[in-house]
């Protein structure tokens, strides 16, 4: 029998990207990578414990390349949207890669080291910790929700098509805001969206919190 060969974990993370780009999240499997590297699956278990290390060698392989550095001038919304920016563009060849963003979030040291910068840029404007928090959080919820609808639901697709066709009667408003987004581009809306946030976290009033006696 031929001695199995060494694998590397860059090469495994190549494969397990391979599938998921494929076959999305759901057909992520050490067997499916293993197929894919062209071994047995028991063979993979020599490399890696189980799915969930997959998952986390493909967040950093996608995201590793994202430049956690702050950026140099402007003002802190500026900078945020660098910040963003970066993701966006890094993940945008891979955007099956997104959900599992958030289970590896405090795991993964690519969002842990970008996090850290977007949290000290933060920092600068918002100084109540709580509020920081909410703000980071608001951040990652948009950056992964928009990513998401650009790849999966974008305005180009057929549901705005549908939604421009509804009935005008019963959904005046939806049709109407369904007309209007034929006419807003990708980047548009990603930076309208990200700015509208930004300028809520700049002015908008502090988080709620509830009181007990």
């Amino acid at each position: 029998m031929p001695r199995p060969r060494s694998l590397t974990s860059a090469q495994i993370a190549a494969a397990a990207l391979a599938v998921l780009d494929r076959d999305g999240p759901a057909g992520l499997t050490m067997r499916a990578v293993a197929q894919q590297l062209g071994m047995g699956t028991m063979s993979l278990y020599r490399y890696v414990a189980d799915r969930e290390e997959l998952e986390g060698l493909v967040v950093e392989l996608v995201l590793g390349a994202v430049d956690p550095a702050p950026p140099e001038g402007g003002g802190w919304q500026e900078r945020v949207t660098v910040m963003v920016e970066r993701v966006r563009v890094a993940v945008g060849a891979h955007p099956a890669v997104v959900p599992l963003t958030m289970t590896h979030r405090h795991r993964s040291p690519a969002i842990l080291r970008w996090s850290e910068t977007v949290a000290g840029i933060l920092a600068e404007t918002v100084t109540d910790p709580e509020r920081r928090v909410v703000a980071l959080r608001g951040l990652l919820s948009y950056l992964v929700g928009a990513i998401q609808l650009e790849h999966l639901g974008p305005l180009s697709g057929p549901g705005t098509a549908a939604i421009a066709g509804l009935d005008p009667a019963a959904f005046p408003h939806m049709r109407q805001l369904g007309g209007a987004a034929r006419q807003v581009g990708a980047d548009e809306e990603f930076r309208g969206g990200l700015a509208l946030l930004l300028a809520g976290i700049s002015g908008g009033p502090g988080p709620a919190r509830t009181r007990t006696a």
